[in-house]
């Protein structure tokens, strides 16, 4: 009996001793004042500088055609950083007006995504991924804040965004994630979503773990997927999705790609087909936090098969696809943001994957790890250098250019 007390109450201890113990991560260096240059692979000397920091909640960074880069803050608001492709770049201290206000105190409601239209030098649309609170009813989990997915459209116009107009608005609520949106060359608006918890992913009446798919004024393209199934939401052009924290349109084929979390590595690099089922809950690479399998399988003979699988998880978020000439290397690449790898706080990293002419991964390598800090977006700027947006504990947008070596 004794020796059963005694073991039931190491178990009890070595329980609390666990859940008192801080979570796992690595101390954060501060970011340095001038530039530090690193050498990478295939472009050996790469130049890092700190453009602008102290800003709140970065999520997004998009540039505005003059070279000016506009920051999104989390359920905040915008801001913008003047000269951001210059010498001498200068933060405005105040919030962009016009931007629709949420619960500043809960990060995922408000302005999440931004994209420009590419004819924004005529037309000054500009697109935002929304989350809208829902009402409350007492019952809700604090981490699990629910919303209404919105997309919005505006119109920059004198420094401020007027004209904002809702384009899509979710008919139910669901927990308030980040979203990502993009406009592809021909106009059309691609929206990803998230739906991590229950089995939103595979319901195809609402738009959660979903990559939508819309014409610019927000109205339904004639050759959706599902825009002829009873039931189906019209904007679906794929589903399955957990988390997804990515999202573009590679420049020269037009090809729709996204970045998924999974639960607990199993992250993903996916290349969207039309009516696509990328598996999530049923399918996963990932396991569940506690370390048991999220899934039997990883994915199904009716599922798309990621392009490019994480093991362990690396925390994805923003993504691009190199097409610049300041890294002649690197071109064509695709740069995914990391948040953190292998569950380890102050860890993340800018992650590059070489393709073949199929999109079959080569190689990969992790860039800026001696930061230790989450790389939220990642942008190609009209320079042809390449910008970060990162956070913790200090929130900067760093640029990335050729270091001048000896």
């Amino acid at each position: 009996m004794w020796k059963g007390l005694l073991a039931g109450t190491a178990l009890v201890l070595a329980g609390t001793a666990l859940a008192q113990q801080p979570p796992p991560g690595i101390a954060t260096p501060a970011l340095p004042d001038g530039s530090q240059v690193y050498d990478t692979a295939e472009q050996h000397g790469i130049e890092v500088t700190v453009l602008a920091r102290d800003f709140a909640r970065p999520f997004a960074i998009e540039f505005l055609p003059s070279g000016d880069l506009l920051i999104t803050e989390r359920g905040i608001g915008l801001r913008l950083l003047r000269g951001a492709t210059g010498d001498n770049p200068v933060l405005d201290p105040l919030a962009i007006a016009g931007v629709p206000e949420a619960n500043p105190e809960v990060a995922q409601f408000g302005v999440q995504d931004i994209a420009l239209h590419p004819d924004f030098a005529e037309n000054g649309w500009i697109y935002f991924t929304f989350n809208a609170p829902a009402p409350t009813t007492g019952d809700e989990q604090p981490q699990r804040p629910q919303g209404f997915l919105q997309l919005l459209r505006g119109r920059w116009a004198d420094g401020q965004v007027a004209e904002v107009e809702t384009l899509l608005s979710a008919e139910t609520a669901s927990y308030a994630g980040g979203s990502r949106v993009h406009v592809d060359a021909n106009g059309m608006v691609w929206v990803s979503t998230g739906a991590p918890f229950g089995e939103e992913a595979q319901d195809l009446s609402n738009v959660y773990g979903k990559v939508l798919r819309l014409n610019a004024d927000g109205s339904i393209p004639a050759d959706n997927p599902f825009v002829r199934q009873d039931g189906a939401h019209p904007a679906i052009y794929s589903y399955g999705h957990r988390d997804q924290h990515g999202l573009t349109v590679h420049p020269e084929t037009g090809q729709t790609w996204s970045v998924e979390h999974g639960p607990n590595g199993g992250d993903e690099a996916n290349l969207m087909q039309p009516g696509g089922n990328y598996g999530w809950p049923t399918y996963s690479f990932g396991r569940e936090y506690d370390g048991s399998d999220a899934a039997t399988l990883p994915f199904g003979p009716d599922t798309v098969e990621p392009r490019v699988v994480w093991l362990p998880s690396i925390a994805p978020t923003g993504m691009l696809f190199y097409t610049g000439d300041q890294f002649p290397a690197w071109r064509g690449n695709l740069f995914i943001g990391s948040a953190r790898w292998g569950g380890i706080n102050h860890t993340g990293s800018l992650q590059r994957v070489v393709f073949n002419e199929d999109f079959g991964e080569l190689r990969r390598e992790a860039l800026l790890q001696p930061l230790h800090h989450r790389v939220r977006d990642v942008a190609q700027g009209p320079d042809g250098n390449i910008y970060v947006l990162s956070d913790g504990p200090t929130h900067a947008v760093l640029r990335i250019s050729p270091a001048a070596l000896d």
